[in-house]
């Protein structure tokens, strides 16, 4: 499979493309397909998805269910991590930690963002911020999730 940056470079330059790389993202972690991601940024350092806010993903109050936030900011975060690891390093959640700060009430963005020198360090313990907006600029949900960076082994 070619390198996630390429993909997404690739398949966005096709009309939908930006919702074929969604589909194929979510292929090769099928639990991502149970929100059904929309990516709108993958870049190094920073991606984006949308969660469409519909009676799927919502919870006993009719809004976005906090686990479905989770599973959103879980992906943009793999997405990051896999356009951001340096060659020669391998990357896997340890943990994830979440406040939620508003109804979710609307599609949600997720976000996760780290800065380019965190990818330098020789500290394994690398945090990923993530958070969730709805479309009025309201943050539902804001953490981060913590990465284990190493060296890829032989």
């Amino acid at each position: 499979m070619p390198s996630v940056l390429s993909l997404w470079r690739t398949t966005t330059r096709l009309p939908r493309g930006d919702r074929l790389f969604s589909f194929v993202f979510a292929r090769k972690a099928p639990y991502f397909a149970s929100i059904a991601p929309r990516f709108t940024v993958v870049e190094p350092n920073r991606a984006e998805l949308v969660v469409r806010d519909r009676r799927r993903v919502h919870n006993h109050i009719g809004t976005v269910h906090a686990i479905a936030l989770c599973n959103g900011l879980e992906a943009a975060m793999g997405a990051l991590a896999e356009v951001t690891i340096p060659p020669g390093k391998r990357w896997i959640p340890k943990g994830m930690t979440v406040a939620y700060t508003a109804k979710a009430t609307t599609d949600i963005t997720c976000i996760a963002e780290t800065d380019p020198e965190q990818w330098s360090s020789d500290d394994p313990d690398l945090p990923v911020r993530v958070r969730g907006v709805r479309d009025d600029g309201e943050v539902v949900i804001e953490g981060e999730i913590r990465l284990w960076v190493t060296p890829r082994q032989g």
